[in-house]
């Protein structure tokens, strides 16, 4: 036997070992993801070698560990002196949700521990143009904290106004601290922009969440999604946008981007910062008993009319937390549910319950945009036009730019609003943000920002989707056979 077959043999032996394992740790770890398994399993026994190294890359995560680790920490957060004070603050603008409504029930059951909370006041901005001076405004005025994360930080002419915003506050004395996404902000981190700005003060404290490594790929998956900017625990910037100059109407057109977000005032800002501060304890690896402090946490007011939910979700929060609510307004709906999402890549249980509402009568209605940043992502999504279409959902593609937006509306009653895209990733893996909003005014905007949107869109056919070519359904049904894995 030369040394070259020698290797080889051992080669071989390595990578069926490692399969046997893979199958092993799939049968332990997806237990009631039935459809998900199998589709690695057949990855995994298929192609031995390149199925493994597909299921390290795509297939791992941290969900466990990770996720128990977060959950631990929530018992050490709960204990700390300065929530104790915030509770009991937030004791009156508590809300028992009234028992008119399906869906406030189902909420109220689902989220026993994110109580509804009254005196919010909520503002609808649209784009980067909207939103960005609406922020750095904030910034600009801030007297003592400024707390910031985002799935993208981009080093580009928005992320450097933004960051020597935060660098001039956090040289006058302001605690500044930061969270980005090492895996969508890989550009950023790799030209060394965070490191640049975390050395120009002691104040400003820039961490990733969860650190990206090339030969550890299983520690990508868990990603935080998020997007929420909060200044001296009185006012709070949450939606979907990113930080990137494409946000902006006057981008480049390949690149520019329409989204939705919002700014918040009153007592839903604390649970806001509670979200952060959980965060940071894990991107920092900080004790909560040092970064939980009573400053962070200043007297509510009643601000407004809105009455919400802070739904944090992902491993250790409230897991599945976006996808239950979608759950929930597909199962109570009673005239409309309207759904605008940038990725449409529904399980198997929300697909049928959108069929089931559009079959007893609701106006289902799935806003996606026309032109996507991830083609694999559209091809996948119109896999499932023509079963919705048949059972009279109606799937709408927005026209112009690419439009990142995600807003959920039922039935003018309430909405859901923040970072959760309709599909498995947001729904399994991401750390998402979102508001549950069940009263005032914010519901209106919505509704209406939401009709501009399908006035702005077109309707897919059932006849079109009849005439599409051979090749084209068959790309799409190999794609949507990825879905549980996107």
């Amino acid at each position: 036997m030369t040394e070259y077959s020698f290797f080889y043999i051992i080669a071989i032996g390595l990578f069926y070992i490692g399969s046997f394992a893979a199958v092993i740790h799939i049968l332990l770890t997806m237990r009631g993801e039935t459809e998900r398994a199998k589709l690695w399993l057949l990855c995994v026994l298929a192609f031995p070698v390149i199925g493994l190294l597909f299921y390290l890359s795509c297939g791992l995560n941290r969900r466990d560990t990770f996720g128990h680790r977060i959950l631990r920490s929530k018992e050490t957060i709960c204990n700390a002196g300065a929530m104790s004070e915030r509770n009991r603050a937030l004791l009156p603008f508590h809300v028992k949700e009234r028992a008119d409504t399906p869906e406030r029930i189902m909420l109220d059951r689902q989220f026993p521990t994110l109580p509804p909370l009254s005196g919010n006041g909520l503002e609808l901005l649209r784009d980067g143009s909207g939103a960005y001076p609406a922020m750095l405004k904030a910034i600009n005025q801030a007297k003592s904290s400024i707390h910031m994360q985002s799935f993208i930080f981009s080093n580009d002419k928005v992320g450097r106004m933004l960051f020597n915003a935060l660098a001039r506050k956090a040289a006058e004395g302001v605690s500044v601290k930061i969270i980005y996404d090492s895996f969508g902000s890989f550009g950023a981190m790799m030209g060394h922009f965070f490191l640049r700005y975390s050395q120009k003060s002691r104040n400003m404290k820039i961490r990733a969440f969860s650190r990206t490594k090339l030969f550890m790929p299983w520690l990508n998956q868990l990603r935080n999604h998020r997007k929420l900017l909060i200044v001296d625990g009185r006012t709070a910037f949450m939606g979907g946008l990113n930080i990137s100059a494409d946000n902006f109407r006057f981008a480049r057109k390949k690149a520019a981007i329409h989204d939705l977000h919002c700014r918040i005032t009153g007592p839903a800002v604390s649970e806001l910062q509670t979200v952060f501060l959980r965060d940071w304890c894990i991107a920092a690896r900080e004790k909560p008993q040092n970064v939980f402090l009573p400053e962070y946490f200043p007297a509510p007011e009643n601000c407004g009319g809105n009455v919400l939910r802070v739904i944090p979700s992902g491993h250790g929060y409230e897991f599945q937390g976006s996808e239950q609510c979608f759950l929930t307004a597909a199962a109570a709906a009673e005239d409309h549910l309207w759904i605008c999402t940038p990725y449409f890549v529904p399980d198997p249980g929300l697909l049928t319950a959108l069929r089931l509402a559009a079959r007893r009568g609701v106006d289902v209605r799935i806003l996606v945009p026309k032109k996507n940043n991830h083609w694999f992502m559209k091809m996948a999504s119109r896999s499932f036009y023509m079963t919705l279409c048949q059972d009279g959902v109606r799937i709408f593609e927005r026209r112009g730019v690419f439009t990142h937006a995600k807003v959920l509306s039922a039935d003018d009653r309430w909405c859901l609003f923040g970072s959760s895209n309709c599909d498995y990733r947001s729904f399994r893996l991401n750390y998402e943000l979102d508001l549950a909003i069940t009263e005032g005014g914010f519901l209106a905007d919505i509704n209406e920002q939401l009709r501009l949107e399908f006035a702005n869109a077109d309707e897919v056919r059932l006849e079109d989707l009849r005439h599409n070519s051979l090749w084209r359904r068959l790309a799409e049904s190999f794609c949507a056979l990825f879905a549980p894995i996107l």
